[in-house]
């Protein structure tokens, strides 16, 4: 009996043993973690907090989809202009469609509260806000798009130098495409993103041109069209990629100097209507006042 129970303590004690040395191994392992790569914990819990809040938005939007009526032609164009936006799942279609019925509920419910309905009149009130409500969501939606076009557009050069760096050092086309995307991740996201999609497409067997040609049509940028173009015909017809890419980069550059050149030539037109409608009179009233009051009063003395 007494070995049994020796056996049982020594048995029990093995196990809890091996159980602290195991807790606190993984305890020690991320507190090492966390001291060589501070940002990761960090980026863990933003992601983590950030689909506990996208997970609560599904929750309350998705139920309220299915109010409006869509066709699938409907359908697809806002997938596409989802997919043009950075908004690739398919619950995102769900939510667009769910803000467009809480939106005008929201603002008829802010209209009713604040008083709104009772100084401009109801009708009109709730209608403006369902009107306003209804369109808000897709207004968001071509803001979001517009951004995130722009952001491409600004971070290709960028792009295409450091392809051309990849592809001289003797990388290949798809290579220097990888090896690109994933150095310009962080500062360029958008433009890594939509270049990780074609990579994707290729190693899931799809011909380089057709993917090239699906990147032209998700982004949806003249830019993009363009380089697809010159990408293309440099494959065709056997020309220096790298030479390609950096005439095109330098084009790129000359098109936004002369682009910035643009906006600041037409400062000066644009500059006339402020100048005669707001500064002008405030000058005249300045300089000309004390003037004209001066000879009101002396001409006043002629009327008596």
């Amino acid at each position: 009996m007494g070995i049994a129970v020796i056996a049982f303590v020594a048995i029990f004690l093995l196990i809890g043993t091996a159980g602290l040395l195991l807790f606190y191994r993984a305890g020690m392992a991320r507190r090492l973690s966390a001291v060589i790569n501070p940002k990761v914990e960090d980026v863990d819990q933003s992601r983590s907090k950030m689909e506990l809040a996208g997970f609560s938005i599904k929750a309350v939007v998705e139920p309220f989809e299915k109010v409006l009526p869509k066709s699938p032609q409907e359908v697809s164009v806002v997938q596409k202009r989802l997919i043009r936006a950075g908004l690739r799942e398919d619950t995102h279609v769900r939510i667009l469609y769910g803000a467009k019925v809480l939106t005008p509920l929201g603002l008829c419910l802010l209209a009713g509260t604040s008083g709104a309905a009772e100084h401009f009149g109801s009708f009109f009130a709730y209608a403006v806000a369902l009107g306003m409500g209804y369109l808000l969501p897709d207004f968001w939606l071509g803001r979001r798009i517009s951004k995130r076009q722009e952001k491409i557009r600004v971070g290709l050069p960028d792009f295409l130098d450091l392809m051309v760096v990849c592809i001289e050092a003797g990388l290949s086309l798809d290579q220097a495409l990888v090896r690109s995307a994933e150095e310009l991740r962080a500062s360029h996201p958008e433009i890594s993103d939509e270049m990780g999609l074609l990579i994707l497409e290729m190693r899931a067997g799809r011909p380089r041109v057709d993917a090239w040609k699906n990147l032209a049509e998700r982004a949806d940028i003249d830019v993009i069209r363009m380089l697809v173009s010159a990408i293309i015909q440099a494959d065709q017809f056997g020309t220096s990629i790298a030479k390609t890419l950096r005439v095109y980069s330098d084009t790129l550059r000359v098109q936004r100097r002369q682009k910035v050149e643009e906006i600041a030539a037409k400062l000066a037109v644009k500059l006339v209507f402020p100048l005669v409608l707001f500064i002008f009179p405030s000058l005249f009233v300045v300089a000309l006042g004390p003037a004209v009051i001066v000879m009101a009063e002396s001409f006043s003395k002629y009327f008596h």
